[in-house]
Order: structure tokens, then sequence, then C-alpha cells
């Protein structure tokens, strides 16, 4: 199938490079708290690399209970700021409609993402919604609005689980 080119492959369900994945975000990463003079703590650090290990949306205290088992930080507020920090450097997204956070799939792009997100097995891919995009600037263009923030989350489910469903 062919896609305009404002289309790109969804990140999260197909078969990939998982190690290359993960590491491109790291480096992404890395590269930008040095870049910026940002303190890319140990506890931020394996809050990212716990959002990476799967492509699926985690809660903060799944996040909170995976720092604890590693001994980085006891309690709620250690979770929460780490994530708040991915979430506002752009290594992570917050998934509205499930009170989670999943791993950004284009650290360092300028885009705006769209999730599809698997009601049964909770993974979610990010794709980017370029023409939500610009429909929502040319109508906020027209209004005198001023966007902050563009959420597109799609639920349903993925072909591993609607294969798995009875005909």
């Amino acid at each position: 199938m062919t896609r305009p080119p404002e289309m790109t492959e969804p990140v999260g369900f197909a078969e990939h490079d998982h190690a290359a994945c993960t590491a491109s975000a790291m480096a992404a990463a890395e590269a930008r708290c040095r870049d910026a003079g940002l303190r890319f703590t140990p506890v931020r650090r394996r809050a990212l690399e716990i959002l990476l290990e799967e492509h699926r949306a985690m809660g903060a205290y799944e996040v909170l209970e995976r720092l604890q088992q590693d001994g980085l930080g006891s309690q709620p507020p250690a979770a929460y700021r780490a994530l708040d920090f991915l979430v506002g450097q752009g290594f992570a997204h917050r998934i509205e409609g499930l009170n989670a956070f999943v791993a950004c799939a284009r650290p360092g792009e300028d885009h705006i993402p769209g999730f599809l997100i698997c009601r049964s097995c909770s993974k979610v891919a990010e794709t980017v919604s370029v023409p939500a995009r610009r429909i929502l600037e040319q109508a906020a263009a027209d209004s005198g609005f001023r966007i902050e923030r563009v959420l597109v989350e799609a639920e349903g489910l993925c072909t591993a689980c609607r294969q798995g469903e009875a005909p």
C-alpha cells in the first residue's frame, strides 16, 4: 500500500528492531539533555528505559513499582516527576484516555502524535497525525485560537488480538 507523503508507518504493533528503537530513543534523550544542559538523572533515565521496554501504555504506579525494584525511588512523586520531565522534553507522551504514559517513538521530531491503542493488550502504536494537524491549525487560524496541545487517540484491536477473536 502506498502512503501519502504526510503519513508514516505506526510504530508499536509491527515487528521491528526493538533494540535499535530503544538505543535510538535513549541516544536522542541523552543528546537533548546534554545540548540543553538538562539533568538526565538515573531516575529519569530508568523511567524512560522502562517505558521503552514495551510499546504499551504504563501507569505511573507501574513505573514507580519498577523504579522501586531497581532501588530508584520509593514514593509516587519520584515517578511523577520523572514522567513529567520525560513528557515535557518530548521523550514520552501521556495517553489521556488511559491515564498512562508511553515512550515517544519519534523523539526529537516536531510532530503531533496520534495513538492507536489496543483495548485488549494495551499496546500503543504511535503515528504522526499530519492531516489532523493541518485541519486543526487552519481552524485555529481562522478563529484566532492558539493551539497549545493536540491529542489524537484511537482505541481498537491490534492485529494480534484480532486474530485471537472468534469469527
